[in-house]
């Protein structure tokens, strides 16, 4: 078989990206009352004394029930989920929580 013989390919190559701080996703939101007094009350519990100060909100449809921020050996539910990312600045450090479908916090450390 020669060269001009040989099946063309349409695939797209793969790309790959280096991992980096995730942007904000989807639409800027509103971080409901219970969502917020449950921030403050995680960061408390993490001895962060300043007080917290929102950087963004908005709104999100997670792949799993990893909420973007999967921990390794860890099953998720593998499904859409409407959720909320809430960037909040406390003590000059920058922490990025994830919201599914009900008001508990997941602090994304990463």
């Amino acid at each position: 078989m020669t060269e001009s013989d040989q099946p063309s390919s349409t695939r797209t190559p793969f790309t790959t990206t280096t991992r980096g701080p995730i942007a904000p996703t989807g639409e800027p939101a509103t971080v409901s009352p219970a969502r917020w007094d449950a921030i403050v009350a995680d960061l408390a519990e993490r001895g962060v004394t300043g007080t917290p100060e929102l950087v963004s909100a908005h709104a999100v449809t997670w792949k799993s029930g990893a909420l973007g921020c999967p921990s390794p050996g860890v099953s998720y539910t593998q499904a859409l989920i409407d959720g909320l990312r809430v960037l909040v600045s406390a003590d000059g450090t920058t922490y990025d929580y994830r919201f599914g479908t009900s008001d508990t916090p997941l602090l994304c450390a990463r």
